[in-house]
């Protein structure tokens, strides 16, 4: 196993978070007996503080020649305070998404029974929910031809989609959806925008030709924001385009009740990107209290591409024994509040020892706490 891996921890708590998924990594490595060639390379704030560009050249070149990459996070709040700065963080990896052709993000949300409390919704709301997100992530208002007049009177953002565009991601939600529950929700705007009405007839002859067992359900935006905190079980897999994935994913993280465990996977035919959700949170970052489990998850997808499904699992068992054991980050609300760094040693420890050593790990970490 000599994949190679581009390592991007970025900014605020990436590079925490990232540090920790790494001791993971390292876990598995010696656990499995493999080896992953992994290089650490520049991107965002802190490629800009080095006086470089947010996405730079080198970075993208050793991400092209990578077979993953796993990236941290993006953003600095001092670029936020001045609307007028043309050159931002953000625009490395919405660069770095366009360059890879990474035309999708996966986005599975799992509510975990322990964790129920920290939910605003009501817990019979959220039992069992289980659904998955897939996001179009190269199209749409994001990468659309933007506009303004000198004046700052006006602004233009287009959006623009090709049926090409829809058709590879709605292959990849139609197959998965087959593999689970066999129904896909189509979240549109097709009442009112062009590009909507494009996204539903495309998404419906597809179905109707190519995937006649899968049952389509299609919802507007607006009702479908509303459907996921009032009935989220009701969905399996969400289909819908860039910006609406972007806020209903965010939306989601309630369901879990901390944005801390969400990870995601972004994918084109030859390239792939592994990343927590939570985004830089550079309140945070510093202070070794960031939740690296979103990041660690993010790994476990990364195997998953890898066909790696031992060791896949193993990391997502452990990320469970975790969880139920009430030990966890700030954000958890745990029984054992522990550091993202502690985080990431129990985590490794538990993979490294047998799953029946799992309780004397656990009772080695809280007698080192003093608990």
């Amino acid at each position: 196993m000599n994949k190679k891996i581009t390592v991007l921890p970025g900014d605020g708590i990436g590079p925490e978070v990232i540090a920790q998924a790494l001791k993971v990594i390292h876990a598995l490595e010696k656990k499995f007996n493999f080896q992953f060639v992994i290089g650490q390379e520049w991107i965002g704030g802190a490629a800009m503080q080095q006086g470089l560009a947010p996405l730079p050249e080198a970075t993208l070149e050793a991400c092209k020649l990578s077979d993953a990459v796993l990236f941290g996070a993006i953003g600095d709040p001092k670029y936020d305070q001045d609307p007028s700065q043309n050159v931002r963080p953000e625009q490395g990896l919405l660069q770095l998404r366009k360059a890879l052709g990474l035309y999708a993000n996966i986005r599975p949300i799992t509510a975990y029974k322990k964790l129920h409390a920290l939910s605003p919704l009501k817990e019979e709301q959220i039992q069992q929910v289980n659904l998955i997100i897939y996001r179009e992530l190269t199209g749409g208002l994001y990468f659309g031809k933007k506009e303004k007049d000198e004046a700052g009177q006006w602004a233009r953002d287009e959006c623009y989609y090709h049926r090409d565009e829809i058709e590879k991601v709605a292959h990849l939600a139609f197959i998965q959806a087959r593999l689970r529950r066999k129904k896909l929700t189509l979240v549109d705007k097709a009442n009112v925008l062009e590009t909507g009405r494009l996204w539903r007839a495309t998404v419906q002859e597809l179905q109707q030709s190519t995937y006649p067992d899968v049952e389509l359900d299609l919802m507007y935006i607006d009702n479908a924001a509303m459907q996921l905190v009032l009935n989220p079980r009701q969905f399996d897999i969400i289909l819908t385009e860039n910006m609406f994935g972007d806020i209903l994913s965010d939306e989601a993280s309630v369901i879990v009740g901390t944005i801390g465990l969400l990870p995601s996977a972004s994918l084109s035919e030859t390239q792939a990107l592994f990343e927590p959700i939570h985004g830089s949170y550079p309140q945070a970052a510093g202070r070794n209290i960031a939740n690296p489990l979103a990041a660690i998850l993010a790994t476990a997808m990364m195997l998953d591409y890898f066909d790696m499904d031992a060791e896949s699992r193993l990391v997502r068992e452990a990320v469970d024994f975790v969880i139920q054991e009430g030990l966890g980050t700030m954000d958890m609300a745990p029984k054992i509040n522990i550091s993202c760094s502690l985080m990431g040693d129990f985590v490794s420890d538990l993979i490294l020892a047998e799953k029946g050593e799992w309780p004397v790990t656990r009772k080695n970490l809280q007698d080192k706490l003093g608990n």
